[in-house]
């Protein structure tokens, strides 16, 4: 085994914390959906996105792996993952809310919160734990665990009934388990281009459409590229399921 440097050995275990940071941005954005400061809430998971987005690329360049061994560097992100973008996102939908005539009105029916959020977790959990959730080339199996993504557009993008979106979280539950090779741009290399930079637009769009909800001046085109570039996601993700000869069968 070769001997790795001090400064080695630190730069590896200040990776494994920069990993451990995303649980940190998850917590206080538990903290500000209790208070019903969403915007806030959505700093900190944006921040965890972003970091979840790095530290892959962190611990191949300072071979977390070969210098720490023991560590398990990818049982650690699981963990942070499943918090980030199930568990708290399903807070958020359960939480979440606007004033109505005067009566707080739920993203869900009151009825069905509960339920709903029950099915999220349910059919999360089962999606992990399946031995492959990504297929050899790249792209995720079925919906992948992204309610954080769920939550954003049901609250800020889109304004539904508590019915339809009762109707979307139901539909996405069963997609985890629908034959779709839906995009995972950081690893995909067919028209990785195309997909980093609806990537970079999406993440753009979101943050300055919170920050204009901030300062109470939204603007349209914002709302407009956030869409368009979530269509354009799903829209690939069709498109090598179903018409891509070098995608479509491909596990």
């Amino acid at each position: 085994m070769p001997a790795f440097t001090p400064l080695q050995k630190a730069l590896a275990w200040a990776t494994h914390a920069f990993t451990a940071s995303g649980m940190v941005a998850g917590f206080f954005a538990i903290v500000f959906i209790a208070d019903h400061q969403f915007i806030e809430a959505w700093y900190c998971l944006i921040s965890a996105l972003v970091i979840d987005g790095v530290d892959g690329t962190l611990a191949r360049l300072f071979k977390v792996r070969e210098v720490l061994p023991k560590v398990d560097g990818k049982l650690m992100d699981y963990v942070v993952d499943f918090a980030n973008y199930a568990i708290i996102p399903g807070y958020f939908i359960y939480e979440a809310g606007k004033m109505v005539d005067g009566k707080w009105q739920y993203l869900l029916p009151e009825e069905y919160r509960g339920a709903a959020i029950a099915l999220l977790l349910i059919v999360s959990v089962l999606y992990y734990g399946r031995e492959e959730m990504v297929s050899s080339d790249m792209y995720f199996k079925g919906f992948p665990v992204m309610w954080n993504g769920v939550a954003f557009y049901l609250f800020f993008v889109f304004d539904w009934t508590p019915e339809v979106n009762f109707a979307w979280i139901v539909f996405l539950s069963i997609a985890h388990f629908l034959p779709l090779k839906f995009i995972y741009p950081s690893r995909s290399t067919k028209f990785r281009i195309p997909n980093l930079v609806a990537t970079v637009v999406i993440l753009g769009s979101n943050l300055g459409l919170l920050a204009a909800l901030a300062l109470g001046s939204p603007q349209e085109w914002l709302r407009v590229a956030s869409i368009a570039s979530m269509v354009y996601f799903w829209g690939i993700s069709l498109y090598h399921t179903f018409f891509d000869p070098s995608t479509r069968g491909v596990q």
